[in-house]
């Protein structure tokens, strides 16, 4: 019993390491400056499904770590509604909304990729870049992170920084 009680303090302190590394990448300035997100509210909540998607991919054979992760997405997304100063009866709307964004992208992307990454490209023009402009440049990064991702075993997630690429470097 006293052992269970460590083991869920480390997997807290991973999950919240792995959510503040998916929030830091999906900050990247160079998303705002060079790849035509908008820096919104909107924009960012992009950027971090986008990051989400591509972890949560990587942990597939694990889906009670990425159960976990996607519940500190959210409870993070609470926390920041809540700052922004939105009512709590408001909150659990906008979350609802989001929760469906999240699931709904997450399948649009997973479709696409199915496809081509042309296709990939077409899917976050849409929804990162709100249609405007071409999501090329996204596609790219988000096959770099994916391929990274793809190269790291369970320990390696656990134990390492995550290997998103630098956004300004990809052209």
């Amino acid at each position: 019993m006293v052992f269970s009680l460590f083991r869920k303090t480390a997997h807290a302190a991973i999950i919240k390491r792995l959510h503040g590394e998916i929030v830091a990448a999906s900050r990247q300035t160079a998303f705002y400056q060079h790849y035509g997100v908008s820096d919104t509210f909107e924009g960012r909540l992009e950027l971090l499904i986008l990051h989400a998607w591509l972890l949560l991919g990587a942990l597939k054979q694990h889906p009670d770590l990425a159960r976990d992760l996607a519940d500190a997405i959210f409870a993070g997304l609470d926390a920041d509604l809540r700052e922004m100063g939105v009512g709590d009866s408001a909150v659990a709307k906008r979350i609802g909304r989001m929760l469906e964004a999240f699931t709904g992208r997450c399948m649009a992307y997973d479709q696409a990729l199915e496809q081509s990454r042309e296709q990939l490209a077409i899917a976050l023009a849409r929804n990162v870049l709100a249609g405007q402009g071409d999501g090329g440049r996204l596609a790219r990064y988000a096959g770099a992170a994916a391929a990274a991702l793809a190269q790291c075993d369970l320990d390696a997630i656990l134990a390492r920084p995550l290997p998103f690429p630098d956004a300004a470097l990809l052209n």
